[in-house]
């Protein structure tokens, strides 16, 4: 038996989620069955993040553990050959120690989040970007941002079905740029509460679109309530860009 190490980049959109569900397919069946197609193991791949229905991944980590002698090279070869056409590939592929756990063993996340600004609709990018049309000041967001920098109390921007034993999070990272009519926000932390990203991103558009001030966003925050949200973004935006190991 070994395990691998995988490094995976996909698009979510035709799935439910990275977790297997009942109710539609998700990343982890799609990468499970493939590997089950060429060695004929019943397999989990356990992943550093869970990603919601339409979320995307540039770099998801993950393992699984094969009997079947193969290196490196051969898993991802014959990996990304079943996994075509689906929107899923192994970008990366290494042999780790038995008890490397891709997320017990991780202690930084990080995601980027995309929003293009222009009234003109979506095109190659629809599905993959978030469409705000009112103009957005993206310095106004990054200096709002920096108010969720640390450790708190992060019930206002957790979903309702967040299985998380508490909303207490620290938030190292959350930094908004703008790339011509693209904005970028980026976030890291040891780990997030489900639905953290898209709703502190939907909160910030409504501060770089003038609805909101900073102190807006602080009382959010600080109300520790998920009435207080302003608003939750859509997944289009999200991935999952990396994982950090000791």
């Amino acid at each position: 038996m070994t395990r691998f190490a995988l490094t995976i980049e996909f698009d979510g959109r035709p799935y439910m989620g990275w977790q297997r569900q009942a109710h539609g397919p998700s990343v982890q069946q799609a990468i499970e069955e493939a590997i089950h197609r060429f060695t004929a193991e019943t397999v989990q791949v356990f992943s550093a993040g869970r990603t919601d229905a339409g979320v995307h991944a540039i770099a998801m980590r993950a393992h699984v553990d094969i009997e079947k002698p193969l290196t490196p090279f051969k898993l991802t070869e014959a990996l990304n050959a079943q996994l075509r056409p689906a929107p899923v590939a192994v970008v990366g592929c290494e042999i780790v120690p038995d008890d490397w756990h891709a997320r017990f063993a991780c202690i930084g996340r990080s995601y980027e989040y995309r929003i293009v600004n222009r009234r003109a609709p979506l095109t190659w990018d629809k599905g993959l970007s978030w469409q705000v049309a009112r103009p957005l000041d993206a310095g106004a967001m990054h200096a709002a941002a920096q108010q969720l920098i640390g450790l708190h109390d992060f019930t206002t921007f957790r979903s309702a079905h967040c299985q998380s034993q508490s909303p207490v999070k620290t938030l190292d990272k959350l930094t908004v740029s703008r790339h011509g009519d693209e904005l970028i926000i980026e976030a890291a932390a040891r780990s997030f509460l489900h639905h953290q990203v898209r709703s502190m991103v939907g909160c910030l558009a409504l501060v770089g679109y003038g609805k909101w001030s900073a102190r807006d966003l602080k009382a959010a925050l600080e109300a520790a309530d998920r009435n207080a949200l302003g608003l939750n973004a859509p997944p289009d935006g999200l991935y999952f860009v990396g994982a950090t190991y000791p």
